[in-house]
């Protein structure tokens, strides 16, 4: 049994009628001349030195995420101060529509004595 083709244009199947297709190519052009493939880090490093450029990926990652952390902090906090500034604008905004209110009323209503 022959296992389908994915094609490139992204048809639907044959057989399933749903799933849409891909067919992997090699490359039309080689690499320019000149270029040439970098062997892999493996075949160039003893364990020793592999451990050791893990070790500093892991550091270097993790100062990065914390650098991160600190800046998604500040601008949570800066969020939060522009929201509890908006509450307090608001706040006497309202009050003010309040007081607004009562005094229309007042005029409004029909004074009995």
């Amino acid at each position: 049994m022959q296992k389908p083709i994915m094609a490139v244009t992204g048809d639907e199947t044959a057989a399933t009628g749903d799933m849409p297709t891909y067919q992997i190519r090699a490359p039309t052009t080689a690499l320019p001349q000149g270029v040439v493939m970098a062997a892999s880090p493996g075949s160039l490093h003893s364990p020793q030195q592999l451990a050791e450029e893990a070790t500093r990926k892991r550091e270097l990652r993790l100062m990065k995420n914390r650098e991160a952390a600190k800046e998604c902090r500040r601008r949570k906090k800066e969020y939060v101060k522009c929201l509890e500034s908006r509450v307090a604008v608001l706040e006497v905004q309202n009050k003010k529509l309040i007081e607004e209110l009562e005094t229309l009323k007042d005029i409004c209503s029909p004074k009995t004595d």
